[in-house]
């Protein structure tokens, strides 16, 4: 009988988060978790002998957490970061980020990716969602850094077909790529700048492909209420008609589903997710916001985002899952609504579920990729450790992670970046920076008006 292949890595002496429900965070001290072939091949709760692996790492005083999961972004617009503050939504878009973005160059794009991937590294996250341009190159900063990603190519019906074409090429070309680390979306930019035959092609471009849709819908309520007062119909329901929903979609933001959404959105919720950043939301003093609580009692998985780093101005998911934790109780006028469990639930399995990955990310089982982090909670603004999910919560900083590990491959090691050259990056950044966000030219690549 053939023995069994020696694991690749092996994670000891850890306090393993193995398991989460809406009610119940299970944790795991003393736990060594197995790794083989980018899996995660066992995880021994209570081990007996020492493990036989060709490299061990030893996590004595961490928390091993399913890698986070951030499920919609723009990453590159880690170049805007701090370019448009203090400025109403529409004012953002049409005064300053698409002015901007006319300065976007396909080598922007993969420096602006690979600083979202430095940062995304550092705070934990190892699962992005992308919605922008030129992603060729985010996706070979993708391949580069090591980050497992699903990606789309943005478009607008203004560039006529080629949008369309240039997305439905790029996910053909890049789905499974860099070892299955790649998946891609079509990426119809919204609703009220892609019409109804770009989007009813895009769902039937995704469900030839097997890949989601990534579409922002229903942003905000103005965007419902405008679109209710002109079609008679919500955003939601415009997806619904095209055939988005049906083919599955990645649905981004959705503070402006209204009550009659849900059913719609429940009725696919096998297929269908939506993303929350609620930073950003409040700093553009939008409401109401994401209806959550309806969401998940209607069995729509929600998931935590940042947007891009022009609006939320960190790609950290940690802080997007406190921000959500704490405002839903207020919104609820509940302090037992949206435990800390249900906080570290949606940070896993929902939030892979919106990816259309429940099962292969966002959890620490047999099986499941093996995207590992190694947090330490041993600083003075975690201590004492009372309740271990609350601490992950309420009082974790992305500066206590210190292990990130994707597909069983080491990206960081005791806060060192082991596939970016930081320097080299910076260096870059400062040539950059002030010609990316110069608007003198006074040119726009979309009108902001939903």
């Amino acid at each position: 009988m053939d023995s069994p292949p020696i694991p690749d890595l092996a994670i000891v002496n850890c306090t393993a988060l193995v398991g989460s429900t809406a009610g119940r965070a299970e944790f795991a001290p003393g736990t060594t978790l197995e790794i083989t072939g980018g899996a995660i091949s066992a995880v021994h709760t209570h081990p007996v002998d020492a493990p036989q692996a060709r490299e061990v790492i030893d996590a004595r005083g961490m928390v091993a957490m399913p890698g986070l999961i951030n499920t919609h972004c723009h990453a590159a617009m880690t170049l805007l970061r701090g370019a448009a503050e203090d400025v109403a939504v529409g004012a953002w878009f049409n005064d300053y980020i698409w002015p901007m973005e006319v300065n976007v160059g396909e080598r922007d794009v993969y420096t602006g990716t690979t600083l979202a991937a430095a940062e995304m590294i550092q705070a934990g996250v190892t699962t992005f969602a992308d919605h922008y341009f030129f992603m060729d190159q985010a996706a070979r900063a993708v391949v580069d850094s090591g980050l497992r990603a699903n990606l789309g190519s943005a478009f607008f019906s203004s560039q006529g077909a080629d949008g369309l074409g240039a997305s439905i090429d790029f996910a053909t070309r890049w789905s499974g790529a860099a070892g299955g680390r790649i998946t891609t979306s079509i990426a119809p930019h919204a609703p009220y700048t892609v019409d109804d035959d770009d989007l009813a092609a895009a769902a039937d471009a995704a469900r030839a492909l097997g890949v989601r849709v990534h579409i922002h819908a229903s942003e905000d309520i103005a965007q419902a209420e405008k679109s209710i007062a002109a079609r008679g119909i919500s955003p939601i329901e415009v997806l619904r008609r095209t055939g988005v929903l049906d083919a599955g979609c990645i649905i981004a933001h959705g503070n402006g589903i209204v009550p009659d959404d849900i059913p719609l959105l429940g009725a696919v919720r096998d297929r269908v997710g939506v993303t929350h950043g609620p930073k950003g939301y409040l700093k553009f003093a939008l409401g109401p916001i994401t209806p959550i609580m309806d969401l998940l009692a209607a069995g729509v998985p929600v998931g935590y985002c940042t947007d891009g780093a022009a609006s939320n101005n960190t790609m950290d998911i940690f802080e997007s899952m406190r921000i959500t934790a704490i405002l839903q109780k207020q919104l609820a006028g509940d302090a037992t609504w949206f435990r800390s469990s249900a906080a570290l639930h949606m940070a896993g399995p929902e939030s892979a579920a919106v990816l259309g990955m429940r099962g292969q990310i966002g959890e620490l089982r047999v099986g499941a990729c093996a995207d590992v982090i190694l947090v330490d909670t041993s600083g003075f603004h975690c201590q004492p450790v009372h309740d271990l999910g609350a601490t992950l919560v309420y009082s974790i900083q992305t500066s206590d992670v210190q292990t990130t590990i994707v597909d069983g491959k080491v990206l960081m090691r005791d806060r060192r970046l082991l596939t970016i050259d930081g320097d080299a990056l910076r260096s870059e950044l400062r040539d950059r920076a002030r010609e990316i966000t110069d608007r003198s030219h006074g040119r726009t690549i979309q009108d902001y008006a939903p």
